[in-house]
């Protein structure tokens, strides 16, 4: 099972048609429209996720309230602080409104179905020589080290020299954070970037209790931004790698022609933000120096030694410098572990279970979409500068962006202007949904518990619109 697009047919849509190319593609291989068909209702599994959260919560919520004949036993063999006993179906209706869990669950039922149409030993070698599980691997271990407390701190005390020229308000917090933190995304990559700006916006926004309002429309600036805010260079962010190889785009290149486009955009947005939220920004500030906020302050324990910290830099910079090679860094993941065990009483607690959820949803998304490549394709094949921009920008949307890049990289022909045209597409593309953007599962893990119900993707979709729309003309004009 190669990919299911039919070599034979061609790719020529400007000259037969994209119609005409899809029908013939799904007329010699019948599976593509199966397979796409199952994506599909993945994507629409991804809207109604809060819907399946609260109907566990009405089953848990009867499960417990119904009369027992014998009294109930309360134990806790497993350690996590809870009851053993839990109402089954609650738990099946718990997992089927995680987000992180869609695409995975949705790629078993492709899995059936591969075996239905063309055989088990087709199934496997697609799931397991096929599909590149790099990147799933490398967001894992990313978020793990950049998580940590040393790595933490260290984002922390660098963005408070920003925020100390606004006075440390919470204002001034927000748009370091917003503005410094997803350019990080250029040299230290997006999903590392995405951890820091998070984690930091939950203790210093996020605690402070803002209007929902608010909530998404930071959550919208922060995927835009840190989509976009990955251009500067040409080997940290997932989408311009793809191309930047097979192209030839190099640091300058990039700079040059993305990086500071890049930069206005994110200043443009935050800017605009500001200015509609303003009177909020202003009462939250004067909430938390009057002490009416649960923010979280700094630390009053030791410091942490510098060689920790250097430490935590140094097993951080290898994972980066290794991204491309798996066995490296899980191997270099694992001799941290150690490290960070040996330096137990300046460390947190490694939390794993964010990270494998974020890699189980990425896991998913490329196993599903490396079978969208024979209409995708032919799409981007057959349109000029602007409406090849504008379909980048609308397909990452429903595919992460660096498929939409890659998949760009294949269409013979291309000029340096529609080159431009789709890379400046799908990273601009790349907040309004979850699975726009590979880091974007991330920061929604870390920060969905403000937001009641869990985040609704029409409710990103709506507050993170107007940023991308800013930063698109940014990349059209300018």
């Amino acid at each position: 099972m190669a990919s299911y697009v039919a070599p034979s047919v061609g790719s020529d849509a400007a000259r037969a048609g994209v119609w005409a190319v899809l029908k013939a593609r799904a007329a010699v291989e019948p599976f593509n429209v199966v397979a796409t068909a199952i994506f599909a209702l993945a994507v629409l599994h991804t809207f109604f996720t809060a819907r399946f959260r609260r109907w566990a919560h009405a089953v848990e919520t009867r499960y417990a309230a119904r009369p027992r004949k014998r009294p109930r036993v309360v134990t806790d063999n497993d350690g996590d602080g809870r009851p053993d006993e839990v109402s089954f179906f609650g738990q099946v209706l718990h997992y089927l409104g995680e987000v992180e869990a869609v695409f995975g669950t949705w790629a078993l039922v492709l899995f059936c179905a591969v075996v239905c149409d063309k055989g088990l030993d087709t199934a496997i070698h697609y799931f397991a020589n096929r599909v590149n599980f790099t990147e799933p691997m490398f967001v894992v271990i990313v978020m793990a080290l950049a998580s940590t407390r040393p790595i933490l701190r260290l984002a922390e005390q660098c963005l408070r020299v920003v925020a100390r020229l606004g006075g440390e308000t919470p204002l001034a917090w927000w748009l370091s954070i917003l503005t410094v933190a997803p350019l990080l995304g250029s040299f230290m990559t997006e999903p590392a970037a995405m951890t820091i700006a998070a984690l930091l916006l939950a203790k210093q926004f996020y605690a402070l209790r803002p209007s929902k309002p608010l909530k998404y429309a930071t959550l919208g600036l922060l995927f835009v931004n840190i989509s976009v805010g990955g251009t500067l260079t040409h080997f940290a962010a997932p989408p311009v790698l793809m191309v930047a190889a097979k192209w030839g785009w190099g640091l300058g290149h990039m700079f040059l022609n993305f990086g500071w486009h890049a930069v206005v955009g994110i200043v443009v947005s935050n800017a605009v933000y500001f200015l509609v939220f303003r009177r909020e920004l202003a009462r939250l500030g004067a909430g938390a120096s009057s002490g009416g906020s649960d923010t979280v302050k700094e630390s009053e324990s030791a410091p942490i030694p510098v060689w920790v910290t250097l430490g935590h830099l140094l097993f951080l910079g290898f994972t980066v410098w290794m991204a491309h090679h798996p066995v490296l860094f899980v191997g270099g993941f694992l001799f941290f572990l150690a490290f960070a065990q040996a330096t137990a009483h300046h460390q947190s607690r490694i939390d794993l279970r964010g990270p494998m959820l974020v890699g189980f949803f990425l896991a998913g998304l490329v196993i599903h979409g490396g079978l969208q490549a024979w209409w995708i394709e032919p799409v981007l094949g057959s349109l000029g500068r602007l409406p090849l921009f504008a379909s980048a920008m609308v397909l990452t949307a429903f595919n992460d962006n660096a498929l939409i890049t890659y998949l760009a990289t294949l269409v013979p022909n291309f000029s340096e202007e529609l080159r431009y045209a789709v890379v400046a597409g799908a990273v601009t593309g790349g907040g309004l949904t979850v699975i726009a953007n590979a880091p974007n599962p991330a920061g929604q893990s870390i920060l969905q518990r403000y937001f009641e119900g869990g985040v609704s993707p029409l409710g990103l979709l709506a507050a993170a619109l107007l940023p991308t729309l800013i930063i698109g003309l940014v990349f059209v004009l300018l």
